[in-house]
C-alpha cells in the first residue's frame, strides 16, 4: 500500500519528501551534537572556576584579643589539626567537608608576618595541592560565614583539636571568634601557645 502510495506521487512530490526527511535527520543530529558539546562546555567551565584565579594562595595574618594567627588573603581563618602528622593531612570524606583544605595551584605566597620559608604544600589523595605552614597542612571551616570568623576556634570535631595557627607555627589556643581584617595582614607579637602535641612538639 505504501509502496503503491509513492507510485503515485509525483517526481517533484516524493524529491520534497526525500528532501524534508534528510533535513530533518541533519536538524536532529546537530541537536544531539551539540547537546553533548553543551555538556561538555559546561564540564569546561565548572573545572576551569575551580582553578580560577592566578593561582596562587596568599598567606597573611590578623590580630585580635587573641593574638596573631593566619588568615588567607581574603581574610579568611585558617586552621591546624592536632590529629594530622608533620606534612602529612589524615582528614578526608566527611572530615574535609567540614574542614575544606586550602589548596594552591601555584606557589603559595607569604605576607604581613607569615613566613615565606614555612609555606610548603602536600598532594592530596585526590591530586589537588595542599598548603602547609611550618608542615602543618591548613584548613578552613564550612562554618565560617566569610573573613573575619574563626568560629571553628577550639573545635574538637572529627577526634582531635582544630586552632588557629600563629606566625611561629604554633598553635594559637586562645578564645577567638571573630577578627578586624587588615588590607595590610596585620604584624604583632603572637599570642601565648603552645606546639601541637599531634604533630611531636616541631
Amino acid at each position: 500500500m505504501r509502496d503503491s502510495l509513492w507510485m503515485r506521487m509525483s517526481t517533484a512530490a516524493r524529491l520534497a519528501t526525500g528532501v524534508g526527511s534528510a533535513a530533518a535527520l541533519t536538524v536532529l543530529a546537530a541537536a544531539c551534537s551539540s547537546g553533548g558539546g553543551s555538556s561538555s562546555a559546561t564540564g569546561a567551565a565548572s573545572a576551569s572556576a575551580g582553578g580560577s584565579g592566578s593561582g596562587a594562595t596568599v598567606i597573611t595574618t590578623a590580630t585580635s584579643s587573641g593574638g596573631t594567627f593566619l588568615t588567607d588573603g581574603a581574610g579568611r581563618a585558617v586552621y591546624l589539626w592536632v590529629k594530622d602528622t608533620r606534612d602529612a593531612s589524615v582528614c578526608s570524606g566527611a572530615c574535609a567537608g567540614a574542614w575544606p583544605p586550602v589548596t594552591t595551584t601555584g606557589t603559595a605566597k607569604a605576607t604581613g608576618s607569615a613566613s615565606a620559608s614555612d609555606l610548603g604544600t602536600i598532594t592530596r589523595s585526590d591530586g589537588t595541592k595542599q598548603v602547609t605552614y611550618d608542615g602543618h597542612p591548613l584548613y578552613y571551616y564550612a562554618g565560617d560565614s566569610g573573613s573575619g570568623m574563626a568560629s571553628g576556634q577550639g573545635s574538637d570535631s572529627f577526634g582531635a583539636k582544630w586552632w588557629l595557627v600563629s606566625p611561629s607555627g604554633s598553635d594559637v589556643t586562645a578564645s577567638v571568634s571573630s577578627f578586624t581584617v587588615s588590607s595590610s595582614g596585620a604584624g604583632g607579637s603572637s599570642a601565648p601557645s603552645s606546639k601541637s602535641a599531634g604533630l611531636g612538639g616541631y
